[in-house]
């Protein structure tokens, strides 16, 4: 694990500055002046801060993503991607992991705060597991990922650090408990069964059943 720089702190405390100054504006201009809340004024504000906050968290990620974009493949020590890197782990770290992993928030809805995070995803295609990396990963419609599976598109191996898209197609199915690592690339209707660990960079066809740690193919 490599140390993170200061100035991608700076830059990332920078950032979480003007989110957290959005968000208590937004609330307090919005929220705070509508009428008839009576004594529930705060608790509405402070509810309402805490969702802006996410949400401008979001717009103002994707905006530092667009501006400086993170590649698929290594990166290099002291390189300008791994100044990128930290700050886009920070945002993660400090925002986005609470959303993530929480598991309370409805399936639906974290659909779209996988799509606001980057991940592409086609129709009726939804997670009850977690997608790290939501930029680094596409699925095709129709397909689900099942309750606690991982998608992992990052790779964290001593010093060897880097990201490699994961790519899964249309009516796939995820089974519970799997574990989908970096590099890995799913036909259209192919079963990973649950339990699964599917290794880096593996390569499953069309219409396969996987299953195991690591997974081969079944049928």
């Amino acid at each position: 694990m490599r140390k993170i720089r200061p100035s991608a702190i700076v830059v990332f405390l920078s950032m979480l500055a003007l989110v957290l100054l959005l968000a208590v504006l937004s609330a307090w201009c919005g929220v705070g002046n509508i009428p008839g809340l009576g004594d529930f004024r705060g608790v509405a504000v402070t509810a309402a801060a805490v969702v802006l906050v996410y949400l401008y968290g979001m717009l103002v990620f994707r905006i530092f993503m667009w501006a400086l974009p993170l590649h698929d493949g290594n990166i290099e020590f002291g390189s300008r991607q791994e100044f990128i890197y930290q700050v886009y782990v920070l945002f993660y770290l400090i925002l986005f992991n609470s959303l993530i992993r929480g598991g309370i928030i409805p399936i639906p809805i974290m659909r779209l705060i996988y799509l606001g995070l980057g991940a592409r995803l086609g129709a009726n295609t939804y997670s009850s597991g977690i997608i790290y990396d939501p930029s680094f990963v596409t699925m095709g419609a129709n397909s689900v990922v099942g309750e606690t599976a991982l998608l992992v598109p990052h790779v964290i191996e001593g010093d060897t650090l880097g990201h490699y898209f994961i790519t899964i197609g249309d009516h796939v199915t995820i089974g519970a408990h799997a574990v989908v690592l970096s590099g890995v690339t799913i036909g259209d209707n192919a079963i990973v069964a649950a339990n699964s660990l599917v290794a880096k960079g593996t390569r499953i066809g069309s219409g396969e059943i996987w299953g195991g740690s690591p997974a081969r193919r079944l049928k």
